[in-house]
């Protein structure tokens, strides 16, 4: 069977960051820390690849990019069961990171995340046109996402 994983490039932090996003993420594991033989590409028996999985979905973290740097045009999204782990997911990945707009952080190693409530999908897509309309103009005034406000403005009247 085929299988695809996120490989995310790090100039050489990948397994601290893997170590990072699974502190960050419930059910996160890590996975095997392959490191550099001898006569590889950098010090031997650094880290070289890192496997790790989030929520069931597999990464690689890997080092040696040599224009580090990551853009928001790819990001990681949580989709988080209540506020309480909504909170807790925020909190760990935006230490040391920045927070933007409606959910999306980066992170200390500038890896984009969306961080949202798992009521968020049914909002959008459920009930009248004034009511979705009413959750994005919520939404669109977030930093973090407050999942009550969201569902107060889908059942304003």
């Amino acid at each position: 069977m085929t299988e695809l994983a996120t490989c995310l490039w790090f100039t050489t932090e990948a397994e601290e960051a893997a170590r990072f996003y699974c502190a960050a993420i419930p059910g996160a594991a890590m996975g095997e820390v392959i490191r550099i033989p001898p006569g590889g590409p950098g010090p031997e028996g650094a880290p070289m690849l890192v496997q790790f999985s989030l929520g069931g979905a597999t990464l690689l973290a890997m080092n040696g990019n040599p224009q580090p740097g990551f853009t928001g045009s790819v990001s990681l999204a949580v989709t988080c069961a209540d506020q309480a782990e909504l909170d807790r997911v925020w909190d760990a990945l935006l230490d040391g990171g920045a927070p933007q707009a409606c959910g999306w952080l980066k992170d200390r190693y500038g890896v984009a995340w969306q961080v949202v409530p798992a009521a968020l999908p049914a909002l959008m897509s459920s009930g009248t046109a004034s009511q979705r309309a009413r959750v994005m103009a919520a939404l669109m005034t977030m930093v973090k996402i407050d999942a009550a406000a969201l569902e107060a403005a889908f059942h304003a009247s």
